[in-house]
């Protein structure tokens, strides 16, 4: 590099800062007086802002939280929208609804997040300080346990799981058909009581230090052996698909800041939690617990209603809706009830916990109501655009990507390839979607930079975001082709998540800690309605018993390829330390 010699004098004139003194007397109003000689008070003016001031300042506020849901929603639906265009060879219906419905998507998430920072993340940091100081541990689990029913139902996503039951076919599949309509209030019911559940024992871990490993292990056996045995009953076999995926739609970002902030605010009450795994271990246990409640529903459904039952019962149904819809049940006043359902129950629970039991002062309340606010108008819009943008596209695109490979009815010319070639087509498009879609995750992100001080460097964030990418894309493209080939989905689930407890058995605590956390950052309040209405669109298309299945295995393969990963790591530095020592030995026997 070449140096430059330049005067002292230059130097200090180019930092120099001019400036200009002002006396303050310049500025302030001159002091009035009335006729007594009494000073009057100074009233200010109201301050007028133009159209183009406003602008001005909210622009950069706007502008910025909007663009974070664009690089979230935008590609994935780019993607569908020019495969769909050039390698199926088919137009996009419906167009520009669904474009409206994808800028409500965007808009919608824009708000809720940003009503989830100023509104309802306040009470759960607050509650989660103050709440383990002034009650005993019995009435803090109670309020962990329902705070995990009211947080599942405010979770944009779970509104998919409502949505898809108006795409499945009840005479193929009865108890889904069920699950998903008349019983869809008690299914997310009980998907929170899962979720209750793991934030009781999440807390109780935090407090007690236990290790992830048994924990896995012992809620598991239960988790596999009721899908074993769900496996053996052929009209009971069709709930595995949604029970296992309602496991990825529950890690939300309403589940995991509430419910953490609350263990790690007890932990610290305690004086544990100082660990720097202390935050890990909770969406592992939220993402298995709703799996076991779903599938304990489903065997109490089955024990209650017979399958002839419930398709007398859908057809009953079908014929009112056809005849009288109440305009409630109209788009927008069902998606507002919707949103405020959501919202309002929780952000009302959460002011009982900090007013009554905690006796404490709701601070900057205006700031908070704002929040609130913009939470439920966010809801409203996300279900909204879920409903017309979101779901349309990937059932759109889910209905007719088979036609690469299959003769549908609704599609002319098709197949468009050959059988073989198709099926690769289909696979390669399921194996693009989930690794890009789950590359441009910001959740991704954060969890890669935070491994990556946690262990000192040795885990690259770079190799997380790739084995978690990668795990993800090729789970979506197994589950797509569960579904062109009807595989058994338990089949599937069984020896993947075998061989996921075997290497947990053998891999060490922090890499287990990271690897069963690092699913739950991949199914974002995006990814879970894509590809919910897009597996769903796909069974229909190849008449599929259900379109279930496809985010259960895009939730284990991701904790697969992340163990294996650590394995590697491990094997490395012990391999690195062996070399070092031998090479230390040579250098002390050569002197």
């Amino acid at each position: 590099m070449a140096y430059r010699k330049i005067r002292f004098g230059d130097f200090v004139r180019s930092i120099s800062i001019s400036q200009t003194q002002v006396n303050y007397n310049d500025l302030a109003p001159k002091p009035q007086v009335d006729s007594t000689g009494k000073e009057i008070p100074y009233t200010a003016p109201r301050v007028e802002l133009r159209g183009l001031d406003i602008y001005r300042l909210l622009q950069p506020y706007v502008s910025q939280r909007f663009r974070e849901q664009m690089k979230a929603v935008i590609p994935l639906a780019t993607y569908l929208i020019l495969f769909q265009l050039f390698i199926l060879k088919q137009g996009i219906e419906d167009s520009w609804i669904i474009g409206i419905g994808l800028f409500a998507v965007m808009a919608g998430l824009m708000l809720f997040m940003e009503g989830l920072k100023l509104g309802l993340m306040p009470f759960g940091e607050t509650i989660g300080n103050i709440l383990p100081a002034k009650s005993p541990l019995g009435v803090v689990l109670i309020i962990a346990f329902l705070l995990g029913i009211g947080v599942t139902f405010a979770e944009p996503a779970i509104g998919a799981l409502k949505a898809a039951g108006s795409i499945v076919d009840v005479e193929q599949a009865p108890y889904l058909y069920a699950l998903l309509n008349e019983w869809s209030d008690t299914l997310v019911l009980m998907v929170g009581a899962g979720v209750g559940i793991a934030s009781v024992l999440g807390t109780l871990r935090f407090i007690y230090g236990w290790s992830l490993k048994p924990m896995i292990f012992l809620s598991l056996a239960p988790t596999l052996g009721l899908t074993a045995y769900l496996m053996t009953q052929p009209q009971l076999k069709q709930i595995l698909g949604l029970a296992w995926d309602c496991g990825a739609v529950t890690t939300g970002p309403v589940t995991v800041p509430l419910v953490l902030s609350l263990g790690i605010g007890v932990a610290s009450a305690a004086g544990k939690g100082d660990s720097s795994m202390s935050g890990f271990g909770i969406v592992t246990l939220a993402s298995v617990f709703p799996i076991i409640a779903v599938l304990s529903l489903a065997l109490y459904l089955s024990l209650s209603l017979s399958p002839e039952k419930i398709i007398e019962a859908a057809q009953i149904n079908n014929q009112n809706l056809s005849t009288q819809v109440s305009s409630l049940q109209q788009t927008p006043w069902i998606e507002m009830i919707g949103g405020i359902r959501a919202i309002i129950p929780l952000v009302l629970f959460l002011f009982f916990v900090l007013k009554v039991l905690l006796k404490e002062k709701l601070r900057h309340s205006g700031i908070i109501v704002y929040g609130i606010t913009l939470a439920v108008i966010g809801m409203i819009l996300f279900s909204i655009g879920l409903t017309y943008g979101l779901g349309k596209l990937g059932e759109q695109s889910g209905s007719l990507v088979p036609a690469a490979f299959a003769n549908l009815p609704h599609v002319s010319d098709s197949p468009i390839y050959i059988y073989e070639i198709g099926v690769g087509i289909a696979f390669a498009f399921a194996w693009f979607l989930g690794f890009g879609s789950t590359l441009a995750e910001p959740a991704l992100n954060a969890l890669g930079m935070t491994v990556e001080n946690l262990t000192n460097g040795v885990f690259k964030k770079s190799l997380l975001m790739y084995s978690v990418s990668f795990g993800v894309a090729l789970g979506i493209s197994l589950g797509v082709l569960k579904i062109i080939f009807s595989w058994n989905l338990s089949y599937m689930i069984l020896p993947a998540y075998s061989l996921a407890l075997l290497l947990t058995l053998i891999s060490s605590e922090e890499y287990v800690n990271v690897a069963w956390d690092s699913a739950g950052v991949t199914t974002g309040p995006v990814t879970v309605p894509l590809v919910l209405a897009m597996g769903l669109g796909f069974g229909n298309a190849v008449q599929a018993s259900d379109g279930f299945g496809i985010l259960s295995m895009a939730s284990i393969c991701p904790i697969l390829s992340v163990l294996i990963s650590g394995l590697y790591i491990d094997a490395k530095i012990k391999k690195k330390n062996e070399l070092e020592n031998v090479t230390e030995e040579v250098q002390v026997s050569l002197g």
